[in-house]
């Protein structure tokens, strides 16, 4: 599983290298899958998409032997509310599989927890061209496991600020969730008060390859404990027939871990499916 996770990872970006060697003339359609491409890079952008993100991560654990590969299906949905506002909903539904991540835990393999954003977002960028989104997040306790998730149902706001400048994207999302009530059952858990806070930086070339950075930071109020994985990415967006579709590739480094986060190097690929409006 060692070997053979990472190199699976990396097969989207091999291919996108592949179709950007042989799409020399190709991006006579590069205008359009550029536009695009920028528009993904921009959370609450009115673009429907249907990202499959998949990481690998090792060393878990206080005796690092764990490992996990987690597919993030994370499918974005822009709803016109009015002439001036949208509504972006964001979604991140996690299916994991998990070994050995605490001493004794054995394995696990099933849905996590869902959560659910919505983005109150103006049509318009606002002054200086920046854009904005505010709303709530919702945890649901969709986990198939004790291991896979927190058991609770939490609430909470968000929010994500960016600016598009010749073919820059940089800003930040965040979330902070406290849990406000338990599963039956499981009312012995600690309760559950969770920072997430998301800089990124990227830029998108004419020919559509996005290269970035970002950091997908969380701490734990109550442990007092911070991870902090910083993520380097290559992307590509070209078009499956007539279908736009990004293939992404990319190494992850966890800058700052807990008790409980990966250690060391991970990786990433993502497969985004696009449905332009």
């Amino acid at each position: 599983m060692h070997l053979r996770y990472p190199v699976v990872l990396f097969l989207p970006l091999l291919l996108s290298v592949t179709v950007h060697a042989q799409s020399t003339s190709g991006d006579a359609a590069g205008g359009d899958t550029a536009d695009l491409a920028k528009k993904l890079s921009n959370p609450v952008a009115s673009l429907i998409s249907a990202p499959f993100q998949f990481n690998y991560d090792s060393k878990i654990g206080p005796d690092e032997r764990g490992h996990r590969l987690t597919m993030n299906v994370q499918p974005v949905v822009p709803i016109s509310i009015s002439d001036d506002w949208n509504m972006i909903s964001r979604t991140i539904l996690p299916v994991t599989t998990q070994s050995d991540i605490s001493p004794g835990s054995g394995s696990q393999s099933g849905l996590g927890d869902i959560t659910q954003s919505l983005f109150f977002s103006p049509k318009a960028p606002g002054a200086g061209g920046i854009i904005w989104g505010v709303g709530p997040a919702f945890l649901l306790p969709t986990a198939t496991g004790d291991l896979l998730g927190a058991k609770k149902w939490g609430l909470g706001p968000t929010i994500v600020v960016l600016k598009q400048s010749h073919g820059f994207t940089y800003g930040f999302l965040t979330n902070q969730i406290w849990s406000i009530a338990s599963v039956k059952n499981n009312r012995d858990r600690a309760p559950l008060s969770s920072l997430f806070l998301q800089p990124f930086l990227s830029y998108t070339t004419p020919t559509a390859w996005t290269y970035g950075i970002n950091a997908e930071s969380t701490y734990d109020w109550h442990a007092h404990q911070a991870a902090v994985p910083v993520n380097l990415t290559v992307a590509k967006l070209t078009k499956v027939g007539k279908l736009p579709v990004s293939f992404t590739g990319g190494v992850r480094y966890w800058a700052a871990t807990s008790a409980t986060s990966p250690h060391g190097w991970g990786y990433r690929a993502v497969i985004t499916l696009l449905f332009p409006q």
